[in-house]
């Protein structure tokens, strides 16, 4: 009896594995096709558009290896495309310049969220905490006519300011400080220290699982944000990534298809360097008090 429940489990973790085996393959399936569309030729590439491109009602014969690879895609971006460089410039100021106003502003708030007792404590976090639910049409149109009275608009600062203050952040990490035992920080207050040095010599070190999931999650976030860049900025060369690519002729796929996983690259080296961090986070934010 028990050897066939052994082996009923075993069947049963080997169906598990094979089912995890092949959701992954159909989630990484986008990324594969745009991955090796960049090495296709312009010529493959119309072929196996061409039913899109005009509209007919013809199937879409798109190998998925290409018949002749090329790199032409990229040398033509890398080498002969400084528009290019332009826009990712912008997307690395304005993901960059958020990540590091969040650092000051969101850490010190979820330290004194966590730790620290205040009048109507309480009802703020929760505020904050409503905040964070509502979407970004909502606030859109408050945002733009602040930042019009401010004369911001059409700067990178009209992206960059409202989501330093996002509430998200300090939510994340918010948990990761409410996880520090209080013992160990009543001990550090009795041999001295004041708020700040508990702050710097407890609270960061011991939070920081917390704060890097933040910062990587608000990177992937911020790397790839459409609707603010698009609300606030005209003028085509303030632009990050995530709006040149739409920008770039159906004609030119193979130029889109290559920009594409040049933008992916920085995602995914930020996501595997902080995979760890992340699942902690996220562990820890969903855990009640």
């Amino acid at each position: 009896m028990r050897s066939i429940y052994r082996n009923g489990a075993r069947w049963m973790r080997f169906l598990i594995d094979v089912l995890l085996v092949l959701l992954a393959v159909l989630i990484c399936m986008p990324v594969l096709l745009v991955a090796l569309g960049s090495l296709k030729a312009d010529s493959e590439l119309l072929d196996g558009l061409m039913p899109i491109l005009s509209d007919s009602r013809e199937v879409i014969d798109w190998n998925l290896l290409p018949l002749y690879p090329t790199l032409k895609h990229y040398q033509e971006i890398l080498f002969h495309t400084p528009q290019f460089f332009t826009v990712f410039f912008n997307s690395v100021k304005i993901a960059g310049t958020i990540l590091l106003g969040q650092l000051v502003v969101a850490v010190p708030a979820a330290w004194a969220f966590a730790r620290l007792d205040f009048r109507f404590k309480k009802p703020v976090f929760i505020t904050y905490i409503v905040l964070m639910l509502i979407p970004f049409q909502i606030t859109m149109l408050p945002n733009y006519l602040v930042l019009n009275g401010m004369k911001l608009l059409n700067t990178h600062a009209s992206v960059i300011l409202p989501a330093i203050f996002s509430t998200f952040p300090v939510f994340i990490i918010y948990r990761s400080f409410c996880d520090i035992p209080g013992s160990l920080i009543e001990a550090a207050r009795i041999d001295g220290a004041g708020n700040f040095t508990v702050f710097f010599r407890i609270g960061i070190p011991l939070g920081s699982s917390g704060i890097l999931s933040a910062m990587t999650l608000g990177f992937l976030n911020y790397w790839n944000m459409v609707e603010q860049p698009l609300a606030f900025l005209q003028d085509k060369s303030l632009w990050p990534l995530s709006l040149y690519l739409p920008e770039i002729d159906v004609r030119h796929a193979g130029l889109a298809f290559g920009a594409s996983v040049i933008t992916l690259i920085p995602a995914v080296f930020v996501f595997m360097m902080g995979q760890e961090y992340l699942e902690q986070g996220i562990v820890a934010a969903g855990i009640k008090e």
